[in-house]
């Protein structure tokens, strides 16, 4: 264990159909560097993951969307799948805890479509990010500046677009979370 996240705490937002390691390898990579974590959603008890083709295994919700708030964590991470984000963006209590931790500069992680549900947040415009190929036209759309490169990091803002990206993508979602806030 690295040690450079000891005593921050992330937020793991999630809806059915995450893709599955795109939650587990960054969730052990946080852990790894010392966070602590924790799945929310706005399902209670369990939420269910896509494996690459097909459902996925089922994983325990730490807390229920409407019982946290972004003030609680030190950053945010949002796995894509395509369901997932879909979900997301269209509960509105989803998308203001997103809100919240971007208007407060605090660090944000998403991958493949998770970036749709930042699009909903009003946290792309003029900002530099990937995602899932089949997103570049949305997120352009919403303002931001997309590029095709294994991982982009703009003021705390860090995207990457697929699972094969998650080496980098851990790597340097670390790095924005122990930074911390972001003036933006």
């Amino acid at each position: 264990m690295s040690g450079k996240l000891t005593g921050k705490k992330i937020a793991i937002l999630v809806e059915k159909g995450f893709e599955q390691v795109e939650l587990e390898k960054p969730k052990t990579a946080l852990e790894e560097a010392g966070a602590e974590t924790h799945i929310i959603s706005p399902q209670s008890g369990k939420v269910k993951a896509w494996d690459s083709k097909d459902w996925g295994k089922e994983f325990d919700v730490d807390k229920k969307l409407e019982d946290v708030v972004a003030a609680d964590y030190d950053g945010l991470l949002l796995p894509g799948g395509v369901m997932n984000p879909d979900y997301l963006r269209a509960n509105e209590q989803a998308v203001a805890f997103v809100r919240a931790f971007n208007e407060a500069g605090k660090p944000i992680a998403a991958i493949c479509h998770g970036p749709w549900t930042l699009i909903e947040a009003d946290a792309v415009k003029g900002r530099q990010v990937t995602s899932w190929p089949s997103l570049r036209t949305d997120l352009t759309n919403a303002g931001a500046n997309w590029v095709n490169e294994e991982v982009v990091t703009d003021k705390g803002l860090v995207t990457s677009r697929k699972p094969e990206d998650i080496p980098a993508f851990n790597k340097k979602m670390i790095e924005e979370f122990a930074e911390g806030v972001h003036n933006r």
